[in-house]
């Protein structure tokens, strides 16, 4: 598998990053024979990458990354997350002392690569959202993943790159940040482009570019919008994570994607795939998946390559009437 530079960083990460999350749920909802295979599959064909959290599953991907990469000689570059409750912010550094000595109790390792903060980003902190004096401010989560990356902790920081864009590009501007993920699908791929005014969706406002500026590397996530760009089924675990979008309406632009492009481009899963990977600016995809053969599916997906433009001219073609809808 292909793999580019993570940002500044200068970490060699494969294009696929083997996503341990809630919404495809295999590290959390599959037998450990089920697990196992995945993970030695991801390794064999050349994935060096896992992302987990301590949320998903309330540490279920975690836990089981903790016996699984046991069994790998060469263990994969590792991330998680800490995420904050923002009722008590009181100590900040606290809570992510907490958070992530836990983590690295489940994961049973003595350090992570990457740290990302898990919270979405705001002018102020809300119900919802984490204030931007909250993260860059003294005594705030940057200090707090500072003073974790001293001490051997961690390699490097980042956040989840959600909530309002403009603040989201304040704390990508800082100089602090090594790593961004980045919520981008051919359904919504605004963190990467300008959309045309009939567009609907959250719209991230290119904060792609800003990464760019300042050399934060960018791991894409939601690239299968939660399982709707490749399945009418609904698992319930379709967690919407960002603004404006619901699943109806998420739905009905995954329809006209299909009927635009059909499968010349390879399956739903795996045009999805190669639509995240044909922007330039996008080190790698972060997969969730369900069954063992959605990692085949994305393996080679990502082995197919970008997109061609005349499929990424379809879809221009659908933004510009929100799918159909104008």
């Amino acid at each position: 598998m292909q793999r580019r530079k993570l940002g500044r960083t200068g970490v060699d990460v494969s294009r696929v990053v083997f996503g341990g999350g809630w919404v495809g749920g295999i590290l959390i909802h599959k037998d450990d024979d089920t697990k196992r295979a995945a993970i030695r599959r991801a390794m064999e064909a050349g994935i060096n990458w896992i992302d987990t959290a301590a949320s998903y599953g309330d540490g279920k991907s975690e836990e089981a990354l903790g016996w699984l990469l046991q069994e790998i000689d060469d263990a994969p570059h590792l991330s998680t997350k800490v995420l904050l409750d923002l009722k008590q912010l009181d100590d900040i550094a606290g809570q992510i002392e907490a958070s992530f000595t836990a983590s690295l109790e489940r994961l049973r390792r003595k350090s992570v690569d990457l740290i990302y903060l898990h919270n979405p980003i705001a002018r102020e902190t809300d119900d919802k959202r984490i204030g931007l004096d909250r993260v860059l401010g003294d005594g705030g989560v940057l200090d707090a993943f500072l003073r974790l990356r001293d001490r051997g902790l961690i390699r490097y920081c980042g956040i989840t790159a959600l909530g309002e864009a403009a603040a989201v590009k304040e704390v990508l501007a800082s100089g602090r940040i090594d790593a961004a993920q980045v919520y981008y699908n051919l359904l919504n791929p605004s963190a990467g482009e300008a959309m045309p005014p009939g567009w609907t969706g959250h719209n991230l406002e290119n904060l792609i570019a800003t990464c760019r500026e300042n050399e934060v590397g960018v791991m894409a996530i939601r690239a299968l919008a939660a399982g709707v760009i490749t399945t009418d089924e609904r698992t319930g675990r379709e967690v919407i994570i960002t603004d404006e979008t619901q699943i109806s309406e998420e739905e009905r632009k995954a329809h006209a994607v299909v009927d635009a492009l059909g499968r010349e481009f390879g399956t739903p899963a795996q045009t999805a795939i190669r639509f995240s990977l044909s922007n330039p600016d996008i080190d790698c995809v972060a997969v969730g998946m369900a069954e063992y053969r959605h990692l085949e599916e994305a393996i080679t997906g990502a082995e197919m390559g970008p997109l061609p433009q005349a499929a990424l001219d379809k879809l221009h073609a659908l933004y510009a009437t929100d799918f159909g809808r104008l």
